[in-house]
């Protein structure tokens, strides 16, 4: 994997916060109101977004290791990982550029998981103590995202446990700023992170990092 695959992730997830706003920003702001009353909200973001990031990287191993598997077992199967995450980086940066909503049809497929998760996020309701966010994270990072879907492309194409789960680790902490200042009321934060510039900017980025990895695969593929 390229030496720059973790400054991508955590574009990826910078990216993925400005989604994360429209789509889980209501969540974030709204679980404030179940912390008990006269209590300091920090230690419960920040346990709630720890979760978060924590299925973040647990599904990221896991998907490293079963890229593992199928390279090891497959004699291209490195080159057609590879190749998945670079489609998926492009359908990525086109998503965040408003310029097709493709990555939506994969979302349906982590809908019937998610039903089965849901309840379980309902009983933590209300929180008793920063213990309770933390596991209420861990079940909102499981939450059908084509965002996220994309970045565990990258854990598979990784071919490796530890790189896969360190993939989505940087992936889980691009989402914070967004997340957080959206569970913090700054709303200062959120105009930034939603204007079309600055998700063009990081569409753009993404963008050109891609062709990058086409060069670079098509120099591989060469030798």
């Amino acid at each position: 994997m390229s030496e720059y695959i973790y400054l991508s992730a955590f574009l990826i997830g910078l990216a993925g916060g400005v989604h994360c706003i429209g789509m889980c920003g209501g969540i974030a702001g709204a679980f404030t109101f179940a912390i008990p009353k006269n209590k300091s909200h920090t230690p419960y973001i920040a346990c709630y977004n720890a979760g978060r990031v924590f299925s973040y990287t647990i599904a990221g191993a896991v998907t490293g290791w079963l890229g593992s598997l199928f390279t090891s077992s497959v004699v291209t199967g490195l080159l057609i990982l590879q190749s998945l995450s670079i489609v998926f980086l492009l359908l990525l940066a086109l998503y965040i550029s408003d310029l097709y909503k493709g990555l939506i049809h994969f979302e349906k497929a982590g809908a019937r998981l998610w039903r089965r998760l849901a309840p379980v996020a309902k009983k933590l309701i209300p929180f008793k103590s920063p213990a309770h966010t933390f596991l209420y994270g861990m079940v909102w990072g499981w939450l059908p995202c084509g965002l996220v879907y994309s970045a565990l492309t990258w854990s598979l194409a990784s071919g490796s446990f530890l790189q896969g789960g360190l993939f989505m680790l940087c992936f889980g902490i691009g989402t914070l700023p967004a997340l957080v200042a959206s569970s913090m009321g700054a709303s200062f934060l959120i105009p930034i992170l939603q204007h079309k510039a600055t998700r063009l900017g990081i569409a753009g980025i993404l963008f050109l990092f891609a062709l990058y990895l086409i060069v670079d695969l098509f120099k591989g593929v060469a030798l």
